[in-house]
C-alpha cells in the first residue's frame, strides 16, 4: 500500500493484516479521545451489556447531560448507541453496573477493574489514591481526561486482552462498504466516529475514526473544525473505499 497523503494536522495509524504499526502525519500526537471511549468500555463490561440485550431511552436530555444529538436517539441498544454515539445511553449502562459493582466487588476492586482498563488513557491525571468515582461524561469522552494518539489506541486494540473490542465492532458497527483496492479484499469493514473537545477552545471539537477489517486495524484523527462525517469520507479515502 503506498504512503497515504495526508492533509495538515491529520494523523494515521495503519496495521495490516496483524503487522507492524505505521505511523503517517500527527499519527504520534496525544489528544482528547472523545467518543472513542465508548470502545474503552467495552473492553470494560461489553460482553455483560451484549449478552444482557440492554436497552435505555436517550431524551435528549437528563438532569445535567444534554444528549450531543437533541432531542435525542429513541430507545437504542449497545449496537445503535455505538452507531449514534450516544453518550446518554452508555451513562445510564455504566451508572446501573457501577451498583453492581459495587455489590459484587466492593468499591477497591471495582475500581480497580476500570482504572486497569482505562490506565493507558489516563496518564498521571488521577491521584494515586482514587477510589470508584460517579461515572460523568468526561468517562465517555467529555473534555480532557481521557487522552490517546491513534498510534497507542491502535496499540491498544491491537492487545490479545482487547481482541473483543475488534469482535464487538465487526458485529455492531460493520457497514456496507464496495472496496476499491483489491488489497482488501470484499470483506465488510467495522468503523466507529466520534468527535473530541480541543483543549484551551470552548465549544471546538476534533474527530477520530477507529476501525479494522480482519486484523487489519486503523485509527485516523483530523483536526479542529471536523466531524464524525468528515473523519469517516477521510477514511474511506485514504484507504480507498467507497460506498
Amino acid at each position: 500500500m503506498p504512503a497515504p497523503v495526508l492533509k495538515s494536522g491529520e494523523g494515521l495509524a495503519l496495521a495490516l493484516e496483524g503487522g507492524d504499526i505505521q505511523t503517517f502525519g500527527e499519527g504520534r500526537a496525544v489528544s482528547p479521545m472523545g467518543g472513542l471511549a465508548k470502545l474503552v468500555w467495552l473492553r470494560v463490561e461489553g460482553s455483560s451489556w451484549s449478552s444482557g440485550n440492554v436497552k435505555t431511552r436517550c431524551q435528549g436530555a437528563a438532569g445535567s447531560l444534554t444528549c450531543g444529538t437533541p432531542p435525542g436517539h429513541g430507545t437504542v441498544t449497545l449496537a445503535k448507541a455505538l452507531q449514534e454515539d450516544c453518550d446518554q445511553a452508555f451513562l445510564a449502562w455504566i451508572t446501573e453496573t457501577r451498583v453492581r459493582w459495587l455489590k459484587d466487588y466492593g468499591p477497591e476492586v471495582a475500581w480497580y477493574r476500570v482504572a486497569e482498563v482505562f490506565e493507558p488513557f489516563l496518564g498521571r491525571r488521577l491521584p494515586a489514591n482514587a477510589s470508584l468515582p460517579e461515572f460523568s461524561m468526561p468517562w465517555v469522552g467529555d473534555g480532557d481526561l481521557l487522552r490517546t494518539s491513534p498510534e497507542a489506541f491502535l496499540q491498544w486494540l491491537q492487545q490479545p486482552e482487547n481482541a473483543e473490542v475488534a469482535a464487538f465492532g465487526r458485529r455492531m458497527l460493520a457497514g456496507y462498504w464496495a472496496e476499491v483496492s483489491a488489497l482488501f479484499g470484499k470483506e465488510n469493514w467495522w468503523f466507529k466516529t466520534a468527535t473530541a473537545s480541543v483543549p484551551g477552545v470552548p465549544g471546538a471539537t476534533s474527530a477520530w475514526v477507529a476501525g479494522g477489517r480482519g486484523s487489519t486495524l486503523v485509527v485516523l484523527h483530523i483536526p479542529r473544525g471536523k466531524g464524525k462525517p468528515e473523519a469517516l469520507a477521510r477514511m474511506r479515502e485514504i484507504l480507498g473505499l467507497k460506498r
